[in-house]
């Protein structure tokens, strides 16, 4: 049984909910499902170019946990782009 994942502190969100080829109906897409923190990730290293230890601050994660969770996130990015597949970015529901 997997441990539960601590909260992580998620500041950005994305322009919008899916990128997707174009001329080819979402229906006909394979869908690749990408979370919250993957997005937070790839947004503080890549966008904004902090370190890896930075964005692990900011996030409220280990390194070692951000760097999977990067790693995650690029090849998930990367398989789309070059699969030709939908990505898809629902952002969760904060608890009230």
């Amino acid at each position: 049984m997997p441990r539960p994942k601590n909260p992580r502190n998620i500041c950005g969100r994305p322009a919008d909910s899916c990128f997707k080829p174009n001329r080819i109906p979402m229906s006909q897409l394979e869908k690749v499902q990408l979370a919250d923190d993957e997005f937070e990730a790839l947004r503080l290293v890549d966008l904004l170019k902090m370190q890896q230890q930075e964005a692990a601050i900011e996030m409220g994660v280990s390194r070692q946990t951000l760097a999977n969770i990067l790693k995650s996130a690029r090849f998930k990015v990367m398989d789309c782009l070059t699969q030709g597949k939908a990505l898809i970015m629902h952002h969760e529901k904060e608890e009230e």
